[in-house]
């Protein structure tokens, strides 16, 4: 009987914790985090190498929508629901023409420093060991 109590015990103190949010659940981001500095670069009539160098692979081309790319985001913390930012660039030809989407209008900062707790890095951001290398602080 004993046997069996064990183990029995265990299940349910793992459910009971489970059911009370005790477990630490991990903050998952995914796709292209962009700062707004960058962001507020893309001029119009700039070519889709200058964009590419400047943002990055976008997230999402479409072989049949070759003048559109799309750059997403998506971040769920502690198992919330998943929040989802988007940015829409759109050419004409090989010039930028429109630049759309919801990415930057809420909590971007928020994401870019969760994002530097787990030390990922920016293109547009410089190691401390480079600034030295190059005669700044």
């Amino acid at each position: 009987m004993t046997r069996f109590l064990r183990p029995l015990c265990a299940i349910l103190l793992a459910l009971c914790a489970g059911g009370c949010g005790v477990i630490y659940k991990v903050d998952i981001q995914q796709g292209n985090l962009l700062s707004k500095d960058t962001v507020d670069q893309l001029k119009p009539g700039m070519s889709k190498r200058q964009v590419s160098l400047l943002l990055g692979t976008p997230s999402i081309t479409s072989p049949f929508e070759r003048d559109r790319w799309d750059y997403v985001s998506s971040i769920q913390r502690r198992g919330r629901t998943i929040e989802t930012k988007s940015l829409t660039l759109t050419f004409e030809g090989d010039a930028l023409a429109r630049i759309e989407g919801d990415y930057f209008p809420e909590d971007s900062p928020q994401l870019i420093k969760d994002a530097k707790k787990y030390r990922l890095e920016f293109p547009d951001e410089k190691r401390p060991d480079e600034k030295k290398k190059r005669g700044g602080a």
